[in-house]
């Protein structure tokens, strides 16, 4: 039998071992048995995470560990009159446009160009503090504002990119006009770039 002592370690070994599944595991093939089996073994003291890994009971990755960029999602463009840019897209250019969307968090009204590859954002200042006002006032005509591209984990990349001295315009992701998290990269360490993340 356990002493108390015991079982106390027993416990603490395995919610530690818990919460480093799910800080560190990227993917679990196993099934509900073996996996069972696995949190058995590590209660009991048998054996780690680590070793765990070894024999492909688990894939351990480390924190922060970015796959990449995934499609591009659209292309933001910023312009002075929403309704004149809107009927470009649909009346003239024949596309397949949404109804106007406004995002008061951001400070903008979208509107969104359905292509067959990508989408074009199109954007206009909503509320006194809009970040599209500044760019408007030096591009009178309008241009091209940002790209944004899928990440399938937001705080994954801005982990790496932190990591890597890319500065980022918020400290946590913000819910864009998908209704996903986004985070937005410094042009200045993005060639230029205003670059939007967006998670799948």
């Amino acid at each position: 039998m356990f002493t108390d002592f015991e079982q106390t370690t027993w416990v603490i070994r395995v919610c530690i071992a818990f919460v480093l599944s799910r800080l560190c595991v990227s993917t679990c093939n196993y099934s509900e048995v073996s996996m069972a089996a696995t949190f058995a073994r590590l209660l009991l003291g048998r054996t780690s995470v680590l070793t765990a890994a070894k024999h492909k009971t688990l894939t351990v990755r480390s924190l922060g560990d970015f796959s990449g960029l995934g499609r591009l999602n659209h292309v933001a463009i910023a312009v002075p009159d929403l309704e004149k840019a809107t009927s470009l897209y649909r009346d003239v250019l024949q596309a397949s446009v949404s109804d106007v969307d406004l995002l008061p968090e951001h400070g903008v009204k979208v509107v969104f160009v359905n292509l067959p590859n990508t989408k074009i954002e199109l954007l206009h200042p909503l509320g006194e503090n809009s970040p599209i006002s500044a760019f408007l006032e030096k591009n009178k005509s309008g241009g091209i504002h940002h790209i944004c591209i899928e990440v399938e984990n937001i705080k994954d990349a801005m982990d790496t990119l932190e990591a890597k001295n890319i500065r980022l315009l918020s400290k946590e992701p913000k819910i864009g006009a998908h209704g996903k998290p986004v985070v937005f990269c410094h042009p200045k360490d993005c060639g230029g770039v205003l670059l939007e993340l967006e998670e799948l």
